[in-house]
């Protein structure tokens, strides 16, 4: 699934963002884009469950 985190501008919000993903799925295979702002992710967790860590960790995600 693809996300658009608005709040993602550089390296160190893409390491948060990550690490927060982790904290639900460490195995999930991630992709972040801060340029574009937008993070692709693998994972068995749902959508709601990734917004709800992100939005925890600071980092609103929306649909892309």
């Amino acid at each position: 699934m693809e996300l658009k985190i608005e709040n993602m501008t550089c390296g160190g919000c893409a390491k948060s963002v990550t690490k927060a993903i982790q904290s639900l799925d460490a195995t999930a295979k991630i992709e972040t884009n801060p340029a574009a702002r937008t993070v692709k992710v693998e994972t068995s967790a749902s959508q709601a469950a990734l917004r709800q860590v992100l939005e925890e960790a600071g980092y609103p995600a929306a649909s892309n």
